[in-house]
């Protein structure tokens, strides 16, 4: 978007001033009832910019504009579930906050819809008796609203767990780094269609190449990962790693493909990576599970080669 700054007229700013005014920055009343761009607007958008550790001035940018938008959600004003890139904005510290007090942690109040908040979203959902989808839509809002004797007033304090890597971080990785991904069944077939498309969300320059079966050539790539849902026959640990521990994949990921290597020399080295679905899958695995295990093996390969 091209900048807008003071002498700016008209609906667009009328709406800068709006959100602006509901986020408590004054604006002159006869600015206001001009929808003028004045003195007033640019000191409150100043003040904003400070306020949000962004670079001083009075200029209404793209980056500050992002910041003024994700600032005015409400919690309830959207639907909130798992993507890349995660949504963000006031709404989900709110939700990640009342959370957090009601002791389904979401780790840092950082304002991020990612892995940790959407699992406290399914946990919370499971104990009020409702689909543990981790989509946090109307029915969700209300049942926290229910609560709000318990969370209202309260600071969100506590140790929590941390994870992720950053945005910007993850696509830097996904750019210099090239790999294969494929599955062996439906469910870890679907899984690696997640984590391409989650990769290539995040940069249209992704290095990872989407294969249809263990046997497709992947010559050209670093390694290939090949996901199963089917647990590990006994002694495979070289060149095999299980998602049992998420803090630790990153490692482990890196150290399957460095003995794959040495293993198979000359060779693409390929690692099988066991999804935590069961030996017996009894149905219970939701597209919500897909995509959580999406996100955290997307996280993992970027750990990896970070």
């Amino acid at each position: 978007m091209d900048p807008i700054r003071e002498g700016a007229q008209g609906v667009a700013v009328e709406d800068i001033q709006e959100r602006l005014g509901s986020l408590g920055y004054r604006i002159d009343g006869a600015e206001l009832e001009a929808k003028s761009f004045g003195r007033s607007t640019a000191t409150a958008i100043a003040r904003f910019r400070l306020d949000h550790d962004l670079p001083l001035g009075e200029v209404l940018d793209a980056a500050t504009w992002s910041a003024l938008v994700d600032e005015c959600y409400q919690l309830g004003d959207r639907t909130l579930y798992l993507r890349l890139p995660n949504f963000h904005g006031h709404d989900v510290r709110q939700l990640q906050e009342r959370l957090n007090i009601l002791g389904f942690s979401c780790g840092a109040v950082d304002g991020q819809y990612g892995v940790h908040t959407e699992a406290a979203v399914k946990e919370f959902q499971e104990s009020v008796g409702a689909l543990a989808d981790g989509m946090a839509f109307p029915d969700t809002f209300e049942a926290i609203e229910r609560l709000k004797h318990v969370w209202g007033g309260k600071p969100a304090a506590g140790p929590h767990p941390q994870g992720g890597m950053g945005f910007a971080r993850a696509a830097n990785v996904l750019e210099s780094t090239r790999l294969a991904l494929t599955g062996v069944d439906p469910i870890s077939r679907n899984v690696a269609g997640r984590v391409w498309n989650l990769a290539n969300a995040t940069t249209d320059r992704s290095g990872i190449d989407l294969l249809d079966s263990p046997d497709q050539d992947a010559q050209d790539d670093v390694a290939l990962i090949v996901l199963t849902s089917m647990p590990l026959p006994e002694g495979s640990g070289v060149g095999s790693v299980s998602m049992d521990d998420v803090d630790t994949l990153p490692r482990r990921l890196r150290s399957a493909m460095e003995s794959a290597r040495g293993r198979d020399k000359g060779a693409t080295p390929r690692v099988i990576v066991e999804l935590p679905v069961g030996a017996e899958l009894d149905g219970t695995f939701t597209v919500g599970d897909a995509q959580t295990y999406a996100v955290m093996l997307l996280d993992a390969i970027c750990g990896a080669f970070a």
